[in-house]
């Protein structure tokens, strides 16, 4: 059977006009001053009308970055063992994710872990999602899970393979300080980027890390620092914050507590833009297409954060310390936008309004690459306004 053509961009312009609130994803000017936004072949072209193959008329809508989720766990299409469930990932998408990045393909039955079954395992799904996109969603697989009988020759040959990150330290049998350190050393010689379970186990298997091990290993990022479920200790959630060098990561299906202490101690630090959120989902949690709003909007509520900021935290934020391209809204930026507005009955004059007493966007729609990809939401509370295509 031929190979199925790759998902491809929106060719030509597209003019998105009469916007309401103009979110750009970058914690250093959240909001810009416009109300139009230029698309060409898939790409931000700028903040100027112009001459264009289509108009939309955002009807007064706010239009913001994509969510990307940084903590997720994916396994082969969209499809998760963890719950038997099919579909989660457009659902997704329905909940204003755009991109996802695959912390581990651990729930797959069977998992090998050998070193060549782990090698292969990261590189099936990593070429797999480079190929399949359910709803236009980018996911970035193929994050192999580090175990103690690993060898700095196996982090050259997954380099070699073209795999960009690895999974969780934590979740295989390296997990202590410094057989966690020797592995985040090979990998920063190499250019591979490390990320750190951050709790108690949070499936068989996988193993209690401290802050003391996180801050002797320095990952690239703090996986789930407010548990993955169970929480490390408040304290040392603010050590964290005071020593480690990497990204301080927060997720949907950790303890919201610790969360909010991780957040409070990251601004404490003049470290708000190393301060991330993700979902840590499919889980034995189960799986929630809203979960990146909902952590989003605790942010903005019970964080007291400006909700424009909130949003940064899973956009602009997880971008530059990840290293992508989408997540902000800028010239040259791909086009992976969300239309949303103040969900019917809410208060709030707009949709940070909204989110800053607690209630969720309602998402009116996701483009992916300049091309719509779902119309008013079905995972959120409708929208008080739809663009006009």
């Amino acid at each position: 059977m031929a190979d199925v053509a790759k998902d491809t961009p929106e060719p030509g312009r597209t003019l998105i006009r009469n916007i309401g609130r103009l979110l750009t994803g970058d914690l250093d000017a959240p909001l810009a001053d416009s109300d139009c936004l230029m698309i060409e072949d898939g790409v931000i072209l700028g903040f100027e009308e112009g001459d264009a193959d289509r108009v939309i008329d955002a009807a007064g809508c706010a239009l913001a970055p994509g969510l990307i989720d940084g903590h997720c766990h994916p396994v082969f299409g969209d499809w998760t063992p963890r719950q038997n469930q099919v579909g989660w990932i457009e659902m997704n998408v329905n909940g204003a994710v755009t991109s996802f990045i695959s912390a581990g393909e651990v729930h797959l039955p069977g998992r090998p872990k050998d070193a060549e079954g782990v090698k292969a395992l990261a590189m099936v799904a990593q070429r797999c999602f480079s190929n399949f996109r359910s709803a236009g969603a980018k996911v970035i697989a193929g994050a192999p899970v580090p175990e103690l009988d690993f060898d700095r020759d196996f982090y050259v040959g997954i380099k070699e393979a073209g795999i960009r990150h690895i999974g969780e330290i934590g979740l295989g049998t390296v997990a202590k300080g410094p057989d966690a350190a020797r592995v985040t050393g090979w990998c920063r010689e190499l250019g591979i980027e490390t990320i750190m379970h951050t709790g108690g186990p949070s499936i068989a298997g996988s193993h209690h890390v401290t802050a003391a091990d996180v801050i002797e290993a320095q990952p690239d990022v703090v996986s789930h620092i407010n548990g993955g479920p169970t929480s490390i200790p408040h304290e040392e959630i603010r050590e964290l914050c005071r020593h480690a060098n990497g990204a301080l990561e927060a997720v949907h299906n950790g303890n919201e507590k610790s969360a909010l202490v991780a957040l409070e101690s990251a601004i404490a630090e003049g470290r708000l833009a190393d301060f991330l959120i993700g979902t840590d989902a499919p889980a034995g949690s189960g799986v929630q297409p809203n979960g990146m709003l909902r952590m989003a909007t605790l942010l903005a509520s019970f964080g007291g954060l400006p909700a424009e900021q909130a949003w940064c935290c899973g956009t602009g934020n997880v971008a530059k310390r990840r290293g992508l391209e989408q997540g902000i809204v800028a010239a040259g930026r791909p086009a992976d936008l969300v239309f949303m507005d103040r969900p019917m009955g809410s208060d709030g004059d707009d949709v940070l309004g909204g989110m800053a007493v607690g209630n969720i966007p309602g998402i009116a729609a996701v483009m992916i690459d300049g091309k719509m990809r779902t119309g008013r939401s079905r995972s959120t509370p409708p929208s008080a306004r739809v663009p006009v295509l």
